[in-house]
């Protein structure tokens, strides 16, 4: 794809706008959702309790609702993640991002791995999975090994990072994650993307979706070469 071409308004169809901070306030959500109306971003990215409050201020708009699960450590108990996807959804969200469980993978518990990616891919009941490694704490091996777990799972993406690890997104793990996972499933690229030019090198590097809470200010980097919104 050639990036650099991309107007304003076809990047902002990239981009998942993100706020997951425990304090954030019902104030936040709203002005995280006013933005993402005005600019035309895909969707909103929030924690479970926000979600409800979410699909009723994006309500006859096209800006999606995506819901974190498992976030940020992916260590909790399995069960609890297909439960919370069950809830997430219930509360009208569109899309799930779920953190893998890193100490498993670490462990080559593979059947584990899977059985829990499955059981939340149902619970999403047809909804888009979206799969977060957390690249800074895998070796090369581990993107590999993980996203083929995420291929056998049913999901639609991967994912690179939570946005709370030690590192984020970069060019390096992108280009390998699309290597793996071929030209038509998602790659969605995620922590430190905070600038229009960040942006668009993440997408030439194959990245089909961004998820940042710095979206506005990107997309205002990019207006003035791009013809605004």
């Amino acid at each position: 794809m050639n990036a650099t071409s991309l107007s304003a308004a076809e990047l902002a169809r990239f981009i998942d706008h993100t706020l997951l901070k425990p304090d954030a306030t019902a104030h936040d959500i709203e002005k995280l959702c006013a933005e993402a109306r005005e600019c035309g971003f895909y969707s909103v990215c929030v924690n479970g309790s926000r979600v409800v409050q979410a699909r009723y201020l994006l309500e006859e708009t096209d800006v999606k609702v995506c819901c974190v699960i498992g976030f940020p450590l992916g260590a909790m108990a399995a069960d609890v993640k297909r439960f919370e996807t069950e809830a997430a959804i219930d509360d009208g969200a569109h899309e799930v991002d779920v953190v893998l469980n890193i100490g498993k993978l670490k462990e080559g518990d593979d059947k584990y791995l899977l059985r829990e990616l499955r059981d939340v891919v149902e619970a999403a009941d047809e909804r888009p999975v979206k799969v977060i490694l957390e690249t800074c704490l895998l070796t090369r091996e581990e993107k590999i090994r993980a996203c083929h777990l995420v291929l056998d799972s049913g999901a639609q993406f991967v994912k690179t990072s939570t946005g709370f690890g030690s590192g984020g997104a970069t060019i390096e793990d992108v280009k390998l994650l699309r290597e793996i996972v071929g030209p038509r499933f998602g790659v969605k690229a995620a922590g430190g993307i905070r600038d229009a030019q960040t942006a668009l090198a993440m997408i030439a590097a194959g990245a089909n979706r961004l998820g940042t809470s710095a979206s506005v200010a990107i997309i205002k980097g990019l207006a003035p070469h791009a013809g605004g919104y």
